[in-house]
C-alpha cells in the first residue's frame, strides 16, 4: 500500500482533522494545507526557524514531521529556499499556524503551498503533548484524516497499523535523480567530485561549488564504474531516508571508492554507509535527532558545534577506541553531546571520513562548515 494519499486543497473555513498514532494515542484538530489522509513515521523536528528547508529535504520522505515550535508558517513560502524540486514530507503537523504571512520574500502561504503540493497536514493539535508521547514511546507509525477520509477511531487506527514501518525500509532511489547532472564550481575550477545521490540537498553542491569543486551529481544506482567515469578528485555520498540496512549497492560502491584509496566525504546516510563500509552495524534510535540545535563535539578538536539534524538510524561504533577495519584504522570523530551517539567518523589512514548531521545547513546554524574545507584539504593533500 502507499504510505502517503495526496489530498485536494482544503477550503477556507479548515476541515476537522484527527490524528492517529500506531498505539492509539489521538489528537484531533482542523485540516492544514490539503485535506485527505496520509501515512508515515511521526517525528518531531526541533527547529524554530528553516521549515521550508525541512519539508522539502529528501531524507523526510514517508515522514509525517511534527514542528514543536509552536507558531509555524510566519514567513510563508518563498521560491529560493528549497532544497529540492518538492516537499517530501508525508506529512505535517503543527499547533498554532501563522494567519498572516510577514517577510518581504514570500511568495504564498505555508497552508497554499501544503495545499498545492497535495500535502496532507494538521493544525490545532498540542505539538509539546505530542512530542512528549514520542519522546517516550519512540517514533511510530501515523494517520492524518481530515475531511471525508475522517471515520470512526478504531477504523483509523486499523489502518495506521497496515501501513509499512521505517525499519527496513529502502528509499534512497525513490527520492535521487534519475539522470546525472553537473553543478559547476563558482570561480576558478579547482577539483572534480563525483557525489552519488542518495537523497541529496540542494545546498550540498552548491558548499562545494563556493570552494571551486565542479559536482557532478550522479543516481543511487550508479556503479563504480560510473563513479570513476568523471575522473573525480573526491567522492561524496549524501544524506537521504530510509534505513542504512537495506543500503547494500550504495555500501558496495562505497568499499569500491576506500580501495582506491580516493579522499571520500559522507553525510547523514553517508556517514551511515560508511559505518557499514567498515564493518560496523547501524540501529535505529528511539526517536531521532531533527532540528537545528543539536550540540555535537569534534573529537579531533575538542570543539562543540551546534549542528543540523535529520537522522533516525545511527552508526554502532566503539566510542572509547581505535578500531581495526578492511581500510585500515578507524575512529569515532564526532559524538552528540546530548546522548552519546556516534555523529562521525574518520579514517586514519586513509583520506575518507563522514558526518552523521548537515553541515551545509542552509537553515543554519553554520558552526560545522569547516567539514567541507576539511574535504578540500584531503584532495589538495592527495594532489600533492
Amino acid at each position: 500500500m502507499t504510505t502517503s494519499t495526496r489530498g485536494t486543497a482544503s477550503p477556507k473555513k479548515a476541515a476537522p482533522a484527527v490524528l492517529v498514532l500506531e498505539d492509539g494515542r489521538i489528537f484531533r484538530g482542523r485540516a492544514y494545507g490539503a485535506v485527505g489522509e496520509t501515512f508515515g513515521e511521526a517525528v518531531f523536528s526541533t527547529g524554530m526557524t528553516g521549515y521550508q528547508e525541512t519539508l522539502t529535504d529528501p531524507s523526510y520522505h514517508r515522514q509525517v514531521v511534527v514542528m514543536t515550535a509552536p507558531h509555524v508558517g510566519n514567513t510563508g513560502v518563498n521560491d529560493e529556499d528549497p532544497e529540492s524540486g518538492q516537499i517530501w514530507v508525508a506529512g505535517y503537523v503543527v499547533r498554532d499556524p501563522a494567519r498572516v504571512s510577514s517577510n518581504w520574500r514570500a511568495k504564498r502561504s505555508l497552508d497554499e503551498e501544503l495545499a498545492k503540493q497535495g500535502v496532507v497536514g494538521i493544525s490545532g493539535v498540542d505539538t509539546r503533548a505530542l512530542t512528549r508521547h514520542l519522546r517516550e514511546r519512540g517514533a511510530m507509525r501515523v494517520g492524518i484524516f481530515s475531511g471525508e477520509a475522517v471515520a470512526d477511531d478504531a477504523s483509523l487506527l486499523a489502518r495506521v497499523q497496515e501501513a509499512p514501518q521505517m525499519k527496513g525500509a529502502n528509499l534512497s532511489a525513490e527520492v535521487a535523480t534519475k539522470e546525472a547532472y553537473v553543478v559547476p564550481a563558482i570561480g576558478e575550477k579547482r577539483f572534480t567530485v563525483a557525489a552519488v545521490d542518495l537523497g541529496i540537498k540542494g545546498m550540498t553542491p552548491h558548499r562545494m561549488a563556493e570552494r571551486g569543486i565542479e559536482v557532478h551529481v550522479l543516481p543511487a544506482t550508479a556503479t563504480v564504474e560510473d563513479v570513476y567515469a568523471v575522473n573525480p578528485d573526491g567522492v561524496f555520498f549524501s544524506n537521504g531516508p530510509g534505513d542504512p540496512a537495506t543500503a547494500d549497492h550504495p555500501v558496495s560502491v562505497m568499499q569500491g571508492v576506500l580501495e582506491r584509496k580516493t579522499p571520500l566525504f559522507g553525510i547523514c546516510f553517508g556517514n551511515q554507509i560508511l559505518g557499514r563500509a567498515l564493518g560496523f552495524g547501524t540501529f535505529k534510535l528511539k526517536y531521532g535527532h531533527r532540528g537545528i540545535n543539536q550540540p555535537v563535539q569534534d573529537r579531533t578538536t575538542g570543539k562543540v558545534e551546534v549542528t543540523a539534524h535529520n537522522h533516525g538510524f545511527a552508526v554502532d561504533a566503539p566510542l572509547d577506541k581505535v578500531s581495526e577495519t578492511p581500510y585500515g584504522r578507524a575512529e569515532v570523530s564526532h559524538v552528540c553531546l546530548n546522548d552519546q551517539v556516534v555523529e562521525g567518523l574518520q579514517l586514519l589512514d586513509q583520506p575518507a571520513f563522514s558526518v552523521q548531521y548537515h553541515p551545509e545547513a542552509a537553515a543554519g546554524p553554520h558552526d560545522a562548515a569547516y567539514l567541507f574545507d576539511r574535504f578540500v584539504s584531503l584532495m589538495e593533500a592527495e594532489r600533492a
